[in-house]
């Protein structure tokens, strides 16, 4: 049975407490199949986003309402397909004036028929990842998702999208940028038959072992700290039922050291000097043999995450040089007795455990 801290203090240092049941509903997945042809290609999706782009970049408050654009793209018959959807600005640390040169999205998409025999079908709302300061990080982070989903079922998945933004009142030239369409919690919690858990303060003991496991060690992979279970930090849980551990699926990779931004940097709790420094955040495993399984996977899917950055067209050849010696490093990591212990027996070697609630991002 999974369970959550009986009483643990809202402080970033979270000690282990007494544990006591939680429960949730399953999501209806109804048209998972559906939604699911949005993601079951590597094509590039290209469509325009018309509005009043200025009025929604700057409504960025708490309060942010969504606006009224036009989607449009060419149909399978190669006509002209136009959707009247809703759209709003999201998140924390890209939203911000001064952070990134604009907003992260969410498009809202109507349920009507116009939305059938599009790519759209059974879509209710997605994420739109935008550039921050640069199309080429949008690019790398979509690849870290390509990566996991190799790794898991419970993942994400993503499309990657070439956007023309078109400003109605003209007020702003038309600019077209490489962005990703991530797909919803909830659909992706019914494509593994799982419903999303929204409990929070939930440990990471609590959680499916080795997922968890699978999940830390790709954090670790990637250079990626900002993440935790308790505040669910760039964290979604899903189960299959209430008394079921609950399966630990990231997401959010912009601050990780293999898309190294110049925008990011790592939690000044965790004192590390650079995004580029790994730092194993799991739990405290004292038998270290627990991760000959999770090793061996990352041994067998070697040349297929290699694969991933080397076969990409759209990456420059001084990123893949550095994406092999960063992904180079991590496999002299995980094949090496002496620095498994040193690496990940870390948790181990204190009483406490930092958590992340978030980097306002």
């Amino acid at each position: 049975m999974w369970y959550h801290p009986f009483a643990i203090l809202l402080v970033t240092v979270l000690v282990a407490g007494s544990p006591a049941p939680v429960t949730a509903q399953r999501d209806d997945k109804a048209g998972t199949d559906t939604a699911q042809q949005l993601f079951n290609t590597e094509e590039i999706l290209h469509f325009t986003l018309t509005g009043k782009l200025n009025e929604l970049y700057k409504d960025i408050s708490d309060k942010n309402t969504y606006h009224p654009m036009l989607l449009q793209l060419t149909g399978k018959d190669s006509n002209q397909v136009a959707l009247q959807i809703m759209v709003k600005t999201r998140g924390h640390f890209r939203k911000e004036k001064g952070n990134c040169t604009q907003p992260p999205l969410l498009l809202d998409f109507p349920r009507n028929e116009g939305i059938k025999n599009t790519p759209f079908d059974h879509q209710t709302k997605l994420k739109l990842v935008v550039p921050c300061r640069g199309d080429e990080y949008v690019i790398e982070e979509y690849l870290v998702y390509k990566v996991y989903n190799l790794l898991s079922k419970n993942s994400f998945h993503a499309r990657l999208a070439l956007v023309d933004f078109e400003d109605s009142l003209h007020r702003k030239k038309t600019e077209t940028h490489y962005c990703f369409l991530l797909e919803n919690e909830n659909p992706m919690a019914a494509r593994n038959d799982c419903f999303v858990v929204k409990q929070k303060m939930l440990m990471m003991e609590s959680t499916d072992a080795g997922e968890l496991r699978k999940m830390a060690v790709f954090q670790y992979m990637i250079g990626n700290t900002d993440w935790g279970v308790p505040y669910l930090q760039n964290i979604v849980l899903i189960a299959p039922d209430s008394v079921t551990r609950p399966f630990t699926v990231p997401y959010d990779f912009d601050h990780a050291g293999i898309v190294d931004p110049p925008y990011a940097g790592p939690a000044p709790d965790l004192e590390l000097n650079s995004i580029l420094d790994r730092l194993y955040r799991g739990y405290c495993e004292k038998d270290l043999t627990v991760f000959n399984e999770t090793f061996a996977l990352y041994n067998r899917l070697k040349p297929d995450i290699y694969n991933i950055y080397t076969s990409c067209p759209l990456l420059s050849a001084k990123y893949i040089k550095f994406v092999k010696r960063y992904l180079d490093d991590f496999y002299s990591t995980i094949n090496n007795k002496r620095t498994i212990e040193s690496e990940f027996g870390k948790p181990c070697t204190t009483s406490q455990r930092v958590e992340i609630k978030g980097l306002k991002k």
